[in-house]
């Protein structure tokens, strides 16, 4: 076995991690056994053991790898959630892009057959700027923020934050530290706030300390940050924040009518786009 030809400025460590980058996506490695331990890497490839090891260790930093004391590496298996962040209303659950995010997440989890839990905290603080823009307010206003951090199988999975003007919070149970009872949307509607639409934004970055701390995700793992701003016929409601860890989740998008299909189908394995033969 060789390492596939790069460009120039390749090294030979990252050609070589490219190359296990496709092992992995055609299925050669399974989570319940070891990869081949760096002395049979090397003489599979033809390669020095430091790069192997420069090879391996860019993999384990993406997340794809973990090094087990004493009993090898193997592949860092985080099954993927697809959350439909908008779709057309379809059966057995019909709902649209403002269904209450936390009934949305419960039945997805459902369906996939795992456990949803959620940490629930409540903060008054100051608006950063991009969340005063998008609200209407100065920046450094004070905001009232609803956390939910969101475990699946006790995996962390998400962290979203719900910002809301003080004023339109004020004496509502959204000051409560606790989650509201038909959903913070049953608040709105109540208030008269009734969100009819809303504008996604989704950017990918690192995490912060913090971030990565929480997410427990390897150094090289990016968020997906998903960014919606709902609006009723008066102007913007809330900012709704929401932070995934790239390697465990997918957003899913329904566009245009799909009233012919009874299901949203899970799209097939995605292909890797590091492939050792990519020019």
């Amino acid at each position: 076995m060789t390492i596939p030809r790069g460009t120039a400025q390749s090294p030979k460590y990252q050609r070589l991690a490219a190359d296990l980058r496709r092992r992995i996506a055609e299925g050669e490695f399974t989570t319940d056994a070891a990869l081949p331990v760096e002395s049979e890497l090397e003489r599979q490839y033809g390669v020095a053991r430091n790069t192997v090891r420069l090879a391996v260790d860019v993999l384990v930093n993406e997340g794809r790898l973990v090094r087990l004391q004493g009993k090898g590496t193997y592949l860092r298996e985080h099954p993927v959630l697809d959350h439909h962040a908008y779709g057309p209303t379809l059966p057995p659950a019909p709902r649209d892009c403002l269904a209450a995010p936390s009934d949305v997440y419960l039945g997805e989890a459902a369906e996939a057959g795992r456990e949803l839990s959620t940490e629930f905290e409540m903060m008054i603080v100051r608006a950063r700027v991009d969340i005063a823009e998008r609200l209407g307010l100065r920046p450094g206003e004070t905001i009232v923020v609803r956390r939910q951090l969101r475990l699946l199988d006790r995996e962390p999975y998400s962290i979203e934050e719900s910002h809301y003007r003080a004023g339109l919070a004020a004496g509502t149970p959204l000051m409560e530290p606790d989650p509201v009872e038909g959903g913070d949307e049953a608040v709105l509607a109540a208030l008269g706030r009734t969100e009819i639409g809303a504008v996604d934004h989704l950017v990918a970055r690192m995490p912060g300390p913090e971030e990565a701390q929480w997410f427990q995700g390897g150094p090289g793992v990016p968020l997906v940050v998903q960014t919606r701003v709902t609006y009723d016929r008066r102007g913007p409601v809330r900012v709704i924040e929401t932070r995934y860890s790239a390697d465990r989740s997918r957003l899913v998008y329904g566009i245009g009518d799909l009233s012919a299909r009874t299901t949203l189908p899970a799209p097939a394995t995605p292909v890797d786009p590091a492939r050792a033969d990519a020019p």
